[in-house]
């Protein structure tokens, strides 16, 4: 098979290393294309159905549908996710971003694939029937998982799998909101955690191949409609602070209503589900907008079209129920809700300023697009990837200066004066679940061993022939593997202690090469030695010598074979390097 063969474990070898950047283009386009792939497969999946039953075939008319089928459908809608959820364990029941977090801080980005046909299925089954739910972080779980499980068919090096789960959330992100660079951005600060250049090529290379797949498909217009937009006068730069500031409140709200609800109610999951469903049914008879994606209803505040009875009654419908049943077990996202409170918090303000002060101001669709700035930098401490999602959004660099005056506000307010992370940083905590990036996790997590494992060494027996003992130390190695059984290293030892014993037996008694050495007898530094992976990274390896209180590992390849050693003055040899 090719991922068998010579040339792919060339391929693979390479991937360890830190400088192996046309392997991982080659990687980023794969999953760029496999994961847009998939996030088309399942836009069409909600889209299609919703334009064949939905009034005048509008995929989002929600509002068009009697008040009785408002009320049942999102019920019906939740009896359908119990029944593909309620035989699953919990663990095949976690799905969203907030999992793919999980995976890649204790399972090196090995994301299941039950998981993620969960996650296909049970959002897709939320937004067909009108849940208040987004499809972008469902987006960003498959997208993951995509490039998670490529790396794990082809068995490349975990540090590869990190990468390509990047590769697969940018993929996501702009297959969904068609912001190729957005994408980019929002993997590198909030999935990963760190940008580097050579993370960022094939993340950028696989974002743009899901854009140039999305396009082909839908074309290049924006998921909204979106008017021209500018600030009129620097008069108006108090309003834009003030309405960062009532992002932040709405944002801090957001998250803390959320968490408190996954983590005080524990009601049996089909009871939370069936709550979920009738809230969001209750809603709707008044305020059937909040149903599906909304992005309608988004397009039409962004051209001014709401009064402002209806922005009012929406905010607090939105915000409350989102969270809510987000917390209760939905499987939907919160990026998509996020720009909608946004969106009408914007339009709310700028319609309240116009109505108390009498001033001309920009347009209420300009501080609808700066409050979708700032509660989506707010609510997932993104404040650069909602900055180039506003930019992309509406191609006018006009936005830059009042939206990073916005963002920042909102995203410093949450962060420093409320204390809070982003939403996915809290949901794991949380579960009593942490996401640790420290100087030394990011640079020993870039490395797989095979890079730096050493693969000069001779494996022998325990009990070895004096004639054996000199003819694999002709061979110059490093270390001397001894086995218990063939196949099965146990220790290992410097090969200038064997050297030095058979150079002094022999001016004692004479050379004898006959003479049977009994290895763990020879007066030697030796190290108990366990096996490791060779996809493991530099970090897997020193957990693993700290968990088995050791200070070297035995690398095996595919075929459960020694391929080479690693000692724990390697690994702090090569971090030492790194921050010199």
């Amino acid at each position: 098979m090719f991922k068998d063969s010579l040339s792919f474990a060339h391929f693979r070898n390479r991937l360890a290393h830190a400088e192996a950047l046309p392997q991982l283009v080659l990687l980023g386009i794969v999953s760029g294309l496999v994961a847009g792939l998939f996030i088309l497969a399942f836009r069409l999946v909600i889209d299609i159905p919703l334009e064949f039953w939905l009034p005048d075939h509008n995929s989002e008319n929600f509002e068009g549908l009697p008040t009785w089928v408002r009320i049942i459908l999102p019920l019906g809608g939740s009896i359908a996710i119990l029944m593909l959820l309620w035989k699953l364990l919990p663990s095949s029941r976690k799905i969203g971003v907030v999992h793919v977090l999980e995976r890649l801080s204790y399972h090196q980005g090995q994301l299941p694939a039950k998981n993620m046909l969960v996650q296909f299925f049970g959002a897709a089954i939320a937004l067909l029937t009108g849940h208040s739910v987004g499809r972008e972080g469902p987006a960003i779980h498959l997208g993951a998982a995509c490039g998670s499980l490529i790396g794990q068919v082809l068995k490349l090096p975990n540090n590869t799998l990190r990468l390509l789960v990047g590769c697969g959330v940018a993929a996501a992100i702009s297959a969904a909101f068609n912001t190729p660079l957005a994408g980019v951005i929002f993997s590198m600060e909030v999935i990963l955690m760190e940008y580097t250049v050579i993370g960022f090529t094939p993340v950028l290379v696989a974002s743009v191949t899901a854009a140039l797949l999305i396009r082909v498909t839908y074309g290049v217009e924006s998921a909204f409609t979106i008017p021209a937009l500018q600030i009129q006068s620097v008069a108006e730069i108090p309003f834009v602070i003030l309405l960062g500031i009532i992002c932040a409140l709405l944002a801090g709200g957001f998250i803390r209503i959320m968490v408190q609800t996954q983590k005080s109610v524990s009601w049996p999951l089909g009871i939370k589900l069936l709550i979920s469903g009738a809230l969001t049914g209750l809603v709707a008879i008044w305020y059937p907008q909040v149903m599906g994606l909304g992005y309608d209803t988004i397009s039409e505040v962004l051209q001014g079209h709401s009064s402002l009875a209806l922005l009012a009654g929406l905010l607090i419908a939105k915000w409350l129920l989102t969270p809510i049943v987000l917390g209760l077990g939905i499987p939907g996202g919160l990026i998509g809700p996020t720009l909608y409170i946004g969106a009408i918090t914007g339009a709310t303000f700028a319609m309240l300023i116009g109505y108390y002060s009498g001033e001309s101001h920009s347009g209420v669709g300009f501080y609808a697009m700066l409050g979708m700035g700032a509660m989506m930098g707010a609510v997932l401490n993104a404040p650069l990837a909602a900055l180039i999602a506003l930019l992309e959004l509406t191609g006018n660099p006009n936005i830059i200066f009042p939206g990073m005056l916005a963002i920042v506000v909102a995203s410093t307010t949450v962060r420093f004066f409320f204390n809070q992370p982003s939403i996915f940083l809290s949901s794991l905590k949380a579960q009593g679940l942490d996401y640790r990036q420290e100087p030394l996790t990011q640079v020993l997590s870039r490395l797989g061993v095979a890079s730096v494992m050493n693969t000069s060494f001779v494996c022998c027996d325990r009990t070895i022939g004096c004639e054996s003992a000199i003819k694999a130390l002709e061979q110059r190695p490093e270390w001397l593997v001894l086995e218990d059984r063939p196949g099965v290293p146990r220790y290992m030892m410097l090969p200038a202690d064997l050297q030095y014993f058979i150079d002094r037996e022999s001016e004692l008694n004479g050379f004898d090469p006959q003479l049977e050495l009994d290895l763990m007898e020879v007066p030697a530094i030796r190290k108990d030695i366990v096996s490791l992976g060779i996809n493991a990274t530099l970090k897997e390896a020193l957990d693993r010598m700290n968990s088995e209180r050791l200070d070297a590992l035995w690398i095996q390849n595919y075929s459960k074979e020694i391929t080479g050693t690693l000692t724990r003055e390697q690994v702090e040899q090569f971090y030492t390097q790194k921050i010199d």
